[in-house]
């Protein structure tokens, strides 16, 4: 019973993670105008994609990487799915929060 709780928190951290580092992405595609002024050329696509490579990278190593060692290094890939599908459970419970402050905060 213990080992499961370490993995909902594990999980639980995880998927927090990807949360804080898709809010700093999120700063930097809503500020981006401001900071670096408007972009008609092919450097502002090339840039979007850069930063959208670079965070489906991040993103899979915070929700990915433990779950690897799991499997290749303590040789537990039951584990590892159970923490996958644990961290995608979460992600959900987050989005929904996120849609449900955005409605919330649109209504008031």
């Amino acid at each position: 019973m213990a080992k499961k709780v370490r993995l909902v928190r594990v999980s639980l951290v995880q998927a927090l993670g990807v949360v804080g580092y898709c809010g700093l992405v999120g700063v930097v595609l809503w500020r981006g105008n401001q900071w670096f002024g408007r972009v008609s050329n092919y450097w502002g696509p090339f840039l979007f994609l850069v930063l959208f490579s670079a965070s489906a990278l991040v993103c899979m190593v915070l929700t990915l990487g433990y779950p690897a060692i799991l499997i290749w290094k303590e040789k537990q890939p039951v584990k590892a799915i159970q923490l996958v599908g644990m961290t995608a459970g979460w992600l959900v419970v987050a989005t929904l929060i996120v849609m449900a402050v955005v409605l919330i905060s649109k209504a008031g």
